[in-house]
């Protein structure tokens, strides 16, 4: 049984056509990257299986639940997390702060401790406190070095690293990475795949879907590799399969034709 599946998924932007019929499925466990010339729709995918998107058409199946029509507040607490192409982190609060921020069933106690200091918000709090070191130790030791640190004044790498930690923190069943290495350079990048195969390694059950540019990340990753172009799946299979696939190819040349 799959983990996530699309029936027909389609989302129109008034005459555009941004996800056309996309059938998709991902097992418990699995990870699979999602390629494609800049446009073919990958990040509105994701916005419709993360309910920022309501889809025109079509279905999105969570564990068997019909969840098209959720919100992305409640896709998350089902256990869908992801992190943004742009980067979304509170700037003004800390690292460690940040991370307690993706603990979807602290929020309210974090509130309510801020106003009533309680004996029973005070251990909550002191709990999501170690859970959050022990999510950056294993995620990144440079990170948990930083726990004191604003968000606005990391690094770029280290923001890519903190949004994805604080993702982790919701301990999700489903975590959606949209180009988590872009604007890193190699050693970084190679750096950052290195720490998900980590992840991967201590909870095999997590399943993992993203969108990435850099074909050595995807192929050092990925267990499956699907390519969009204009809103469909042009191509989908290994790593080695889609990168040889004629239509994949030419997608790519046909953006660079267009870019130049």
């Amino acid at each position: 049984m799959a983990l996530l599946r699309t029936e027909a998924l389609t989302m129109h932007f008034g005459g555009l056509t941004a996800i056309s019929n996309m059938d998709f499925q991902i097992d418990k466990g699995e990870t699979v990257a999602i390629i494609g010339p800049n446009g073919s729709g990958k990040t509105t995918f994701f916005n419709c299986l993360t309910g920022i998107y309501i889809p025109s058409a079509g279905k999105i199946y969570f564990n068997e639940q019909d969840i098209t029509d959720l919100s992305p507040d409640q896709k998350f607490r089902l256990g869908i997390a992801r992190t943004f192409q742009n980067g979304r982190l509170f700037w003004g609060l800390n690292v460690l702060e940040n991370v307690m921020m993706g603990m979807h069933s602290s929020h309210q106690s974090f509130l309510l401790g801020a106003i009533f200091r309680t004996a029973k918000n005070r251990k909550e709090e002191r709990d999501a406190i170690k859970k959050a070191k022990e999510v950056l130790e294993f995620f990144s030791k440079d990170l948990l070095d930083q726990q004191g640190k604003l968000a606005k004044n990391l690094s770029y790498a280290d923001r890519r690293r903190l949004e994805i930690c604080r993702a982790l923190a919701a301990d999700p069943q489903l975590l959606l990475l949209d180009e988590p290495a872009a604007g890193m350079d190699p050693l970084e990048t190679e750096e950052l795949m290195q720490d998900i195969k980590r992840i991967k390694q201590h909870n095999p059950d997590l399943t993992l879907i993203t969108i990435e540019h850099d074909m050595k990340f995807v192929e050092g990753l990925a267990d499956r590799v699907l390519c969009f172009n204009y809103g469909q799946k042009i191509a989908e299979g290994t790593f080695a399969e889609v990168s040889s696939d004629p239509l994949v190819i030419s997608a790519y040349l046909g953006e660079e034709e267009e870019s130049a």
